[in-house]
């Protein structure tokens, strides 16, 4: 349910007076613009439209929120941290962080969640449940942003561009590794050693030198092994 609507009720129960009742369920309003509002939860009504993309929104309130998508604004400051959000509820999850609060525990192992989604999501992995299924082959995924990723092989759409070359990329963890190239970022540092990589994954496979647990796949991995095994003589 909307955010207005929520208030809307929260404000329609503080009065005794109720004559406007949706036709459509049992709920009723003291004012018959709350009614007309409430009502485009059913009629699917959503006459604010974005003036940046198509999105549409039944509430003016939700489309002035939307747009700090666009704006980049952050009015919610974090009083812990230098931190800012875009909407409350991205503070509240944050504040989590600070006080060690994961009220979302998964009933099917010990992990636990800031966020109600995020464990919906988790619970997945253990239910085998895809409910999103791609409409050109048989994948199916367990989250709508994985499958919208996915599409992008199909309809050959690469929307994130580098600005230094021409390279494009389907995904933006991509491209963020790859714009590392060009400013010679290395984020990501071996604990064991000195070496540093642009991305997770690099890391990752690095590690196995130190576990012992390696498959070398190509030439780029031989000359890191080494290189590796020559600075450690």
């Amino acid at each position: 349910m909307d955010d207005t609507v929520k208030q809307l009720n929260n404000i329609n129960n503080l009065n005794e007076v109720k004559q406007y009742k949706c036709s459509k369920c049992d709920t009723s309003f003291s004012y018959d613009r709350y009614l007309k509002v409430h009502m485009r939860i059913h009629t699917g009504e959503k006459p604010y439209q974005c003036s940046i993309c198509d999105k549409t929104f039944s509430q003016n309130g939700t489309l002035t929120r939307h747009m700090r998508v666009h704006t980049m604004e952050k009015p919610y400051q974090c009083n812990q941290c230098d931190n800012y959000f875009p909407f409350k509820i991205n503070l509240i999850r944050h504040m989590r962080t600070h006080i060690g609060v994961r009220p979302y525990q998964c009933s099917h192992c010990d992990k636990a969640f800031l966020c109600k989604g995020t464990l919906k999501k988790h619970i997945r992995i253990h239910t085998g449940e895809m409910p999103y299924k791609c409409q050109q082959c048989d994948k199916a995924f367990t989250q709508n942003n994985n499958l919208i990723t996915h599409m992008r092989i199909h309809t050959g759409e690469r929307p994130y561009k580098c600005s230094n070359c021409d390279k494009t990329f389907i995904t933006s963890s991509h491209f963020k590794s790859h714009t590392r190239i060009h400013t010679g970022e290395r984020p990501y540092r071996c604990s064991k050693c000195s070496v540093t990589f642009t991305d997770k994954r690099g890391l990752k496979r690095h590690l196995r030198i130190h576990t012992g647990k390696y498959h070398i796949n190509n030439a780029s991995e031989i000359k890191l092994t080494l290189n590796y095994r020559h600075t450690r003589k």
